[in-house]
């Protein structure tokens, strides 16, 4: 008996893409609560793990080995990914702020946000200078600088772990590029009080031996282009500027209204704050039963404890204490392949200590990288023959890879009757029809889209992206929408919370494309569809397929590959970032595009069926050929490799039966991607097409002539 998806009751929202957070989601994904919505808020698609910073630093690290990718880990988890920074929560109403986004909903949320810097704070920090955190912008700053040549000077404001950690990562780096460098390390106290004397005297050493100056006691004046003053007047040479000090909450914690400790979270022995329903971990929790330094090792064991915890208030277990241990083995980067080791007063230091603590650090790393694989169910022992076939040997892609077919659409279509009104023109080989009221010309249209992202938000724009794509493609302007939205099973409350994130994006998008939403539909079912039909209106004819002309030039809007990148990220194979590309592309409105085509001779968007499918059926419905110059058509990041692997979306074979006079393999494969969201692809006289192009990536977007139409009918390739 076939048995329909459990229906979701409550929402548990994960703020911030911390340590905790990243090991909390992988436990998930190995044993999801039933029931339980699981969202994580980061400001982007990956978590750098800050214990390899010094490594990457050092050069023993690329700088991809040090991040945990956010998307595939929340794919993993079932849970969505939403990525921006955190505003505020809303302890009241049970809402998270988020930037260019209905609030989130939460039930239960817990905060994992890490701390962030004071550094900015000092006089001409912000001009001159770059904090060791966020990651990100930091690690492009270094990587520049030390592919420069000649004579370096660097300086790292803050003698604590972690400023010594980067000024001998730094130092290492230089002198292993053959760079003569002036390398200072500055604080206004002394430096190194949180380690025992004895590694104290060790770290100091190896300060010593790769020439790096410890300026004690000392306080900085401001920060210059190319010197940092100090209080004392004296200018010490830095044209790289780096602070580990001035570690500090959030301001938005603040003003949430929990109970705080010098701006950090108060939680209980459960990691729980003052509003039973948030808990908090990692360096932006105080640990007011047993006060803690901020250090990642405590991050990573309060883990368990919290998924447990979670789970417990979500309705499923018992609530367990956290009892963090009195002190943690610290290991310490001595810059080269080297590392301090000390716990209780006790240190060793050496190549010994390095390898201990890669393996430390590669081991953590690891639990992200190889994400067990979870089996699909069986099908039953006993069905009806060519079920296996029908199931195939991967799962339904969604949005347009989900597609019926252009053979079983066309043949479909093919043998309804011709419309007997007088006002209704079908459009051969559109996706539109053409009205005639009192005068008026209208086109009218229909879109909708099996969900391939958990969060609604983001579903919603695609598909009201691509919903519109074809009222641009025939130049019209788009006039009234209706919705149809069918969600997954639901409690009400979460019907309430996601219907108004869809319509409130929804009316958002069709508001700036010039529309109105005038009503919709909605229904439950095993998962989430979002589609839109539309009306728009045409001042001039409509641009049909069936007016291209042999010489005419193929202009194509937008990269292609979103087909392939969602059926990798649906298995786990996309690294975050090409995914997060991908969505800003579909995203991407076509209104400006179609504009700027306005007296293109035939234009289509580029959906289910591909570059191939879309400019064949241009080509039959305007009796001619074309040729497509394949190295012109830009891919997504990250389309051609997990092309190479063999990556295809469900519907590519269908696609790729239509074309079988053109290669295999290679670039040639992604023609017959099935888009969603994707570009214009309009031919235009010859002698337009250039300018055309400008003008369109002077609108921002990434628009190139990929090829043109011939007299010989078909598609070929350019030689």
């Amino acid at each position: 008996m076939h048995h329909p998806p459990l229906p979701l009751t409550r929402d548990l929202v994960l703020i911030g893409g911390g340590h905790t957070h990243a090991l909390v989601l992988r436990k998930w994904g190995m044993n999801p609560l039933p029931g339980a919505r699981v969202t994580v808020i980061n400001p982007g698609p990956v978590a750098p793990y800050s214990g390899m910073l010094p490594g990457f630093v050092a050069g023993h690290y690329e700088r991809s080995e040090l991040n945990i990718d956010l998307v595939r880990l929340a794919r993993f988890a079932g849970a969505r990914v939403i990525l921006g920074p955190v505003e505020g929560i809303d302890i009241d109403q049970r809402l998270v702020h988020v930037p260019g986004r209905p609030p989130v909903a939460y039930d239960v949320a817990s905060v994992n946000v890490g701390i962030t810097s004071d550094m900015p704070a000092l006089p001409g920090f912000a001009d001159h200078a770059v904090p060791a955190k966020p990651l990100g912008p930091f690690a492009a700053r270094w990587a520049t600088y030390l592919q420069g040549t000649g004579p370096a000077s660097v300086a790292v404001i803050g003698g604590g772990v972690a400023g010594v950690e980067l000024v001998l990562a730094m130092a290492h780096a230089l002198s292993a590029k053959g760079r003569a460098a002036q390398v200072t390390l500055i604080d206004n106290a002394q430096a190194l009080t949180a380690t025992g004397p004895k590694a104290a005297a060790t770290i100091r050493k190896a300060m010593a031996k790769l020439d790096v100056e410890l300026i004690e006691n000392t306080a900085i004046s401001c920060i210059d282009a190319n010197h940092i003053v100090l209080g004392d007047g004296r200018k010490v040479p830095a044209a790289f500027v780096t602070g580990a000090a001035g570690a500090r909450p959030y301001d938005w914690i603040a003003q949430t209204g929990l109970d705080l400790q010098d701006g950090y979270i108060r939680v209980n022995g459960y990691l729980q704050s003052s509003d039973p329903a948030i808990f908090a971990a990692g360096d932006c929790a105080h640990l007011s039963e047993n006060p803690r330094p901020k250090a990642g090792v405590y991050a990573v064991r309060e883990a368990p404890v919290l998924y447990d915890n979670l789970r417990a208030v979500l309705g499923a277990g018992r609530m367990r204490r956290y009892t963090p241990q009195k002190d943690y083995l610290k290991l310490i980067s001595l810059g080269g392949k080297s590392a301090l080791a000390e716990r209780l007063g006790t240190s060793f230091s050496g190549s010994l200590m390095w390898r201990w603590k890669d393996h430390i650090d590669q081991s953590f790393m690891n639990r992200f990288r190889d994400l067990p694989e979870m089996a699909p169910p069986s099908p039953p022992r006993l069905h009806a023959a060519g079920l296996q076939e029908a199931l195939g040997d991967k799962p339904m892609c969604g949005g347009c890879g989900a597609k019926v077919g252009r053979g079983a659409l066309q043949a479909a279509l093919h043998n309804l009757p011709a419309p007997e009104r007088a006002d209704i023109t079908a459009l051969p080989g559109d996706d539109a029809a053409l009205l005639t009221t009192g005068g008026a010309r209208q086109v009218m249209s229909s879109d909708h889209l099996r969900g391939f992202t958990n969060d609604p938000v983001l579903m919603t724009r695609i598909a009201a992206v691509h919903a519109l794509g074809d009222i641009w493609a025939m130049g019209a302007s788009p006039q009234a929408a209706t919705a149809t939205i069918i969600l997954p099973r639901m409690s009400p409350e979460l019907q309430h919370r996601t219907m108004a994130e869809i319509m409130t994006i929804a009316t958002e998008v069709m508001r700036n494309a010039g529309a109105e939403i005038v009503g919709g539909h909605s229904s439950m079912g095993d998962e989430m569809t979002i589609g839109f039909t539309l009306t728009g209106l045409c001042e001039n004819d409509p641009i049909t397929l069936s007016g291209a002309r042999p010489g005419d030039k193929l202009i194509l809007t937008k990269p292609l590959g979103s087909g392939v990148l969602m059926a990798a990220e649906m298995a786990g194979k996309a690294r975050g970032e090409w995914v997060v590309d991908a969505f800003l592309q579909m995203v991407h409105p076509q209104g400006e595009a179609s504009r700027i085509l306005a007296g293109a001779h035939s234009m289509t968007d580029v959906t289910g069926f591909g570059l191939a499918g879309h400019l064949l059926g241009m080509c039959e419905a305007s009796d001619c050929g074309a040729s497509l110059d394949l190295d012109a058509i830009p891919l997504m990041a990250g389309a051609m490799e997990l092309s190479a692997q063999g990556v295809r979306s469900t519907i590519f074979d269908e696609n790729r039966s239509v074309a079988p006079n053109l290669p295999f393999g290679g670039k040639a494969d992604l023609l017959f991607d099935p888009q969603t969201a994707g570009g214009l692809l309009a031919a235009v006289a010859p002698d337009q097409a250039h300018k055309l192009c400008e003008k369109l990536r002077h609108a921002g977007y990434p628009a190139v002539i990929i090829g043109h139409m011939s007299d010989t009918p078909g598609l070929r390739l350019q030689s």
